[in-house]
């Protein structure tokens, strides 16, 4: 037995060996947004783990915790709040398609991208909503611009970002400089840029199954009611309720917790969820 390797092993463990320490993680180096309102140049760059398409498409849950959750379903896992939301729309009540409205996980969409001035910081992960996306899509559909990530002949953008009244975050528009431009004059900036960038799957925080219905029990119980989601962009919701079964009277109101059983009672394989007790 080596003793002064059990005897690192064990200040590293009680954290006495500072050089033991992990190392905390700069996600200002990852991640970039708009911290105040203004104009900011930004430059998107070829993906590394995509070459045909800059853009990645996540879902998202919002409204759940405290903070934006990542759906399982973007690494081809069973998602519960997902399986959750699927079956309230197989309700036949508004108040089941108001709620799965509300969980539906939102699409977000990032991108690498340099930030003029900021170069110093690498390649970082943008994010930014369905509607910003669509006019990105829109720029590169005009012959006038097309292939605004190019290394040589791209466009740097200007993203102006404005506060909006009674509403968390900014609204954001773009738009693409008048004249190409190359990525940069320096060679070995440009390889550096394209190979060293963030990996969004990899950096995110990803829930376990039970962690995620935890979540989702805590949200149901009111477990998280004081806490609040910040998103820069609010979609609006296009699913409207179509009632199949016209009633004349007004049926009694369940309640929360026997709407929630029903929901899941004819599913074997989602007995076991949190909210759902079984009587012995």
């Amino acid at each position: 037995m080596d003793l002064n390797a059990i005897k690192s092993k064990l200040s590293s463990l009680n954290g006495s060996d500072k050089g033991g320490k992990k190392e905390k993680k700069d996600y200002t180096l990852i991640y970039w947004k708009p911290k105040n309102e203004g104009k900011y140049k930004i430059r998107f760059v070829p993906s590394k783990i995509n070459k045909s398409n800059p853009f990645q498409e996540v879902k998202m849950h919002y409204n759940i915790g405290k903070y934006p959750i990542v759906a399982l379903t973007n690494w081809g896992e069973k998602d519960p709040i997902v399986e959750f939301v699927s079956k309230l729309f197989k309700q036949e009540d508004k108040e089941s398609w108001d709620m799965a409205k509300k969980l539906s996980p939102k699409m977000r969409i990032f991108a690498p991208i340099i930030v003029r001035g900021e170069e110093d910081k690498g390649v970082r992960l943008f994010e930014f909503s369905k509607t910003l996306y669509l006019e990105l899509l829109s720029i590169a559909d005009d012959e006038d611009y097309g292939d605004f990530t190019d290394i040589n002949e791209g466009f740097d953008m200007t993203l102006t970002a404005s506060k909006v009244d009674g509403r968390m975050g900014y609204n954001l528009s773009i738009r693409p400089a008048r004249k190409s431009s190359p990525l940069s004059e320096d060679e070995n900036e440009i390889n550096t840029w394209l190979e060293d960038q963030p990996e969004l799957l990899k950096e995110r925080f990803k829930y376990t199954y039970d962690n995620l219905k935890e979540e989702l029990q805590n949200y149901l119980t009111g477990g998280n009611e004081d806490e609040v989601t910040e998103v820069e962009e609010e979609e609006d919701d296009t699913v409207e309720f179509v009632d199949p079964k016209p009633q004349s009277s007004n049926p009694p109101k369940k309640s929360t917790k026997t709407k929630f059983d029903d929901v899941f009672e004819e599913d074997e394989e989602l007995n076991d969820l949190p909210w759902e007790k079984k009587e012995n």
